[in-house]
């Protein structure tokens, strides 16, 4: 048996090996967060503590950032140069396209030019214009109106087309001296004629705010087309010109659904204006067709008059010479 002082120190040693308890310890870790936190109210000391540790493993941040930039860089350096090339591919291809499109638009307009001068059919009228900015739309939804900022001041004129970037967007309707209102394509009593771009079938296109297309706006029926009309999906409407109000070749909307319903007389056409009709800022307001032709003439007989004057100019002086 082991003397009794030999007991008493493994006693004493093994009373010092025991760790505290978890709840002892929670109670320590807690009383010290709380005189952190109320030290850093009184003295400010965290703001002091963490700018020193940034500036401490700031260095180490940015080491340990440099690979994944490194690899994010390199990434995108291929990505682009992957990208790069195959946009530069599609480029070349878009333009050799548009140079074939541009040499057969311009034996289309030379043979065009020579066609009309064999039949003798004047000029189509350039088209003139003025931008206006849209103001407002009319606060009721079903009159599919809008307000423009050119009026009777800047020459403005009842029954002039208005357009934007993509085709016809209506009519003005009303003239105030510095405001004009427009009609809408799709409003209940608009009617334009229009001709299908593939077949040449003219046709009047009538505007319908309750039938909502995917772009959220109204639409147009094509009426009085016969059950056996080649009309199809996707077809392109455009102006026809023979209104007098409207340029010829202007466009106006896309065939979405035709139905043919053996107990009509005619085919239900819908299509789908191609300008933006709610969501334009700027449009541009042009003089109609009649009144284009108009002054294309009277600056056509203008141009003949001043030419013979000048001729009968250049006589008279030779026959002064010859004298």
């Amino acid at each position: 048996m082991p003397p009794r002082s030999s007991l008493d120190r493994t006693t004493a040693l093994s009373l010092f090996k025991e760790e505290p308890s978890i709840l002892l310890r929670t109670v320590v870790f807690c009383l010290l967060a709380v005189c952190l936190m109320v030290a850093d109210t009184r003295f400010q000391l965290m703001p002091v503590i963490r700018q020193g540790v940034s500036v401490v493993i700031g260095p180490l941040e940015w080491a340990a950032r440099q690979p994944v930039n490194w690899w994010s860089a390199a990434h995108g350096y291929f990505s682009g140069l992957e990208q790069a090339r195959t946009e530069e591919e599609a480029a070349r291809i878009r333009l050799q396209l548009q140079s074939l499109r541009a040499a057969q638009v311009e034996n289309l307009t030379l043979e065009n030019e020579r066609l009309r001068a064999l039949l003798e059919l004047r000029e189509q009228a350039e088209i003139t214009g003025r931008a206006a900015e849209v103001l407002y739309e009319a606060p009721d939804p079903y009159a599919q109106k809008l307000i423009v900022d050119r009026g009777l001041v800047q020459g403005i004129k009842v029954g002039s087309p208005v357009l934007d970037d993509q085709g016809v967007i209506g009519q003005v309707t009303r003239v105030l001296p510095l405001t004009s209102e427009v009609t809408l394509l799709t409003n209940e009593g608009f009617t334009i004629a229009v001709t299908n771009a593939r077949t040449g079938v003219f046709g009047l296109a009538y505007g319908d705010p309750s039938m909502i297309t995917n772009a959220g706006t109204g639409s147009l029926e094509l009426r009085f087309m016969p059950l056996n009309a080649d009309v199809q999906p996707g077809d392109l409407l455009i102006t026809s010109g023979i209104d007098g109000i409207y340029p010829v070749g202007l466009p106006v909307a896309r065939v979405t659904q035709v139905e043919h319903n053996p107990g009509n007389s005619f085919a239900q056409v819908w299509c789908e204006p191609q300008a933006r009709i709610h969501n334009t800022r700027y449009v541009m307001i042009v003089l109609p067709a009649s009144q284009l032709i108009e002054e294309s003439e009277q600056l056509g007989s203008t141009e003949s008059a001043a030419q013979s004057t000048e001729a009968q100019g250049r006589t008279t002086v030779g026959e002064s010479h010859d004298r």
